[in-house]
């Protein structure tokens, strides 16, 4: 080194600016800028005979950091060229404005049931056996984020379960996860109705898209449209057997709305070795 003193190194490769060396003493891969390298000694010291082959224990360290690459990878795969998503999970929407890719996180929105009772009233005093309907709302006319695309990829990761044997990967995702198309009401969106027959019967319904749903690695899962959507407003939602969830994913489908103001873009790729060092800001999950 320039400062005089030296590192033993079983290997060693320059990445850029970086010298990435396997340390002789430490058994272990490790980094120092190139600038502080003397390269007149280094070339010396090589010809002299007095690097070290590379030994077994170099191959058991490359195989370690595959496997802790291939780990950190999975928890936050590349969705697009430099654009990951984020190791500590959440719902994010893959939209592209202007030809750009962007990811936009989706926020739960909880849903209140609307008992409708003046209208269930009626419909009892003219049909005593008439089912009395209630509908899920979300509050507000549109959704915070809206989607330039019709097939927007959808990136899930909210289960707890990271063990590949029975986390989502190792599931039936096909249906947990769906989209259901919302009606405007005034100044709210209907995600869905609840249906209570006279002897006590709770039936829930919605108008859900069909969609695919695949593991993406064993951390996320990846719900997509199995078609264009048209322009609207949309939830995904968490099937709990054959009812959804109360809390909601909500977005929208509109090709001249202005930009997600809290779109994630991607960084030149090769700036850093994840593509880009932002990290979206999570929010809290409702508590149910």
């Amino acid at each position: 080194m320039k400062d005089g003193s030296y590192q033993q190194t079983i290997r060693w490769e320059k990445k850029g600016d970086r010298v990435r060396y396997f340390s002789a003493e430490r058994y272990e891969w490790e980094e120092v800028p190139e600038s502080l390298v003397d390269w007149a000694a280094t070339e010396k010291f090589g010809k002299e005979g007095g690097a070290p082959k590379p030994a077994a224990e170099v191959k058991e360290a490359d195989a370690e950091e595959a496997a802790e690459r291939k780990a950190e990878e999975d928890k936050s795969p590349e969705v697009e060229p430099g654009l990951r998503l984020p190791m500590q999970g959440g719902v994010f929407l893959l939209d592209f404005y202007r030809d750009q890719p962007e990811l936009v996180e989706l926020v739960q929105s909880g849903g209140d049931i609307n008992k409708n009772t003046g209208k269930n009233v009626l419909r009892a005093a003219i049909n005593p056996l008439a089912k009395a309907k209630q509908t899920i709302e979300v509050k507000g006319p549109h959704a915070p984020v809206q989607a330039h695309v019709p097939q927007p990829a959808i990136y899930l990761n909210i289960d707890s379960d990271q063990n590949p044997d029975t986390g989502p990967a190792a599931r039936d995702v096909s249906n947990h996860f769906r989209i259901v198309r919302m009606t405007s009401k005034k100044d709210a969106r209907v995600a869905g109705t609840i249906e209570v027959a006279v002897y006590g019967k709770v039936s829930q319904k919605g108008n859900f898209i069909e969609t695919t749903a695949q593991p993406l690695t064993p951390q996320w899962i990846k719900l997509t449209p199995a078609t264009p959507l048209e322009p609207g407003e949309y939830a995904v939602v968490e099937m709990l057997g054959k009812d959804m969830n109360l809390f909601v994913w909500d977005f929208g489908i509109n090709p001249t709305a202005p930009q997600n103001a809290s779109a994630w873009k991607p960084e030149p790729v090769g700036n850093t070795a994840t593509g880009t060092r932002q990290t979206p800001v999570l929010n809290k999950r409702p508590k149910e």
